[in-house]
């Protein structure tokens, strides 16, 4: 049973990877931590957005709200791809995604961080705000400086949980323009499938 954290910061394409990926792992189950949260939060604090969670739920309710999900995730069979984020960015600063009793909880085999250039982030992002116009779930938009101390950021939070818990570390690094559309998610998505299979084959 092979378990994968997979983070990124808002915008990064992960949803096209993980789309991509499942159609070169057939069997290989992903989950997104944020889906089992809001759930949570919606039957226990009445929260009906999931942008309200990082916005409005005092950190003590968020904690709790962190460690159901993942008690429930780890009860899950089969293979994992968990999906969510290392540093959350709130209006008081970043939060951690995984702090120590969630990380131990999931107890993953590795955790993967995808970083990409900041101005390509953004372009998704505003395409992202397009396609969601008159929807309430909207993505602030930010510039490339901020965009790029996230990922700093998440890369610090995501070394600190792989350290807490002593599992491997990878990290997926896409610096350059796209050559091709998608180019980026393919690679992500090939390089991800091979992870799996390696874990796979050292159980």
């Amino acid at each position: 049973m092979v378990r994968v954290v997979l983070v990124a910061v808002p915008g990064a394409g992960k949803s096209t990877i993980l789309k991509k990926l499942l159609e070169k792992v057939p069997g290989l189950r992903v989950v997104n931590f944020g889906d089992y949260m809001f759930e949570e939060a919606k039957k226990s604090l009445g929260i009906s957005d999931r942008d309200e969670m990082r916005k409005k739920v005092k950190p003590t309710d968020y904690k709790i709200l962190q460690e159901r999900a993942a008690e429930e995730i780890a009860k899950l069979e089969g293979d994992l791809i968990i999906d969510t984020h290392a540093a959350i960015k709130t209006p008081y600063g970043y939060y951690p995604g995984m702090p120590s009793k969630v990380v131990e909880t999931l107890n993953p085999d590795a955790i993967v961080v995808l970083e990409f250039r900041p101005e390509d982030i953004l372009q998704r992002r505003l395409k992202d705000l397009r396609a969601a116009e008159g929807q309430r779930r909207i993505r602030e938009v930010e510039a490339e400086e901020e965009v790029q101390e996230h990922q700093d950021v998440m890369r610090e939070f995501a070394a600190a949980a792989a350290n807490h818990i002593c599992c491997y570390l990878l990290r997926l690094k896409f610096l350059q323009p796209q050559k091709y559309p998608y180019q980026h998610a393919e690679e992500a998505a090939s390089a991800l499938a091979d992870l799996v299979k390696k874990l796979k084959g050292m159980g």
